[in-house]
């Protein structure tokens, strides 16, 4: 398994953040990594989302339906996507750290008997990403939405 993974601290309350991490029809305001394709989904646990990302701002977005595993308000969003041999796991996690100060987590953990093939030709390029969203979601988030 490998996992790549970032954090940030936001000068921003968890529900602030959490409110702007839940709101995938207004990241097209915000995101240059994650886009919604159906605001009409929510996010349930089970249920499939329309998403699509881009790795780079240059890139064509790629679509894909992750299912949701996991929603702990205020705390954790979890989703995974499947191809043939290969899985990836996306986890977002918020810890307050202070009066309206929270930490960031964003981790992605890779795995499958394609991992070994297809992870060194996204690493660094998922690495950087996830990196830019959280930039993202902190300008965002403390700017005041």
């Amino acid at each position: 398994m490998t996992i790549i993974h970032t954090e940030i601290e936001i000068s921003a309350s968890k529900r602030r953040v959490w409110e702007v991490l839940m709101a995938k029809h207004k990241w097209k305001y915000w995101n240059t990594f994650l886009f919604d394709c159906d605001p009409s989904q929510g996010f349930q646990p089970g249920q499939k989302v329309s998403l699509s990302l881009r790795r780079f701002p240059t890139e064509e977005e790629r679509e894909f339906q992750p299912r949701v595993i996991l929603v702990q308000p205020e705390v954790c969003l979890k989703w995974v996507s499947f191809i043939p041999g290969f899985q990836s796991e996306y986890i977002f996690e918020l810890q307050e750290i202070g009066n309206k100060r929270t930490q960031y987590l964003h981790k992605i953990r890779f795995s499958g008997s394609l991992e070994r093939v297809l992870v060194p030709f996204i690493r660094e390029d998922e690495k950087s990403a996830i990196k830019r969203m959280a930039r993202e979601l902190k300008r965002y988030t403390e700017g005041g939405y």
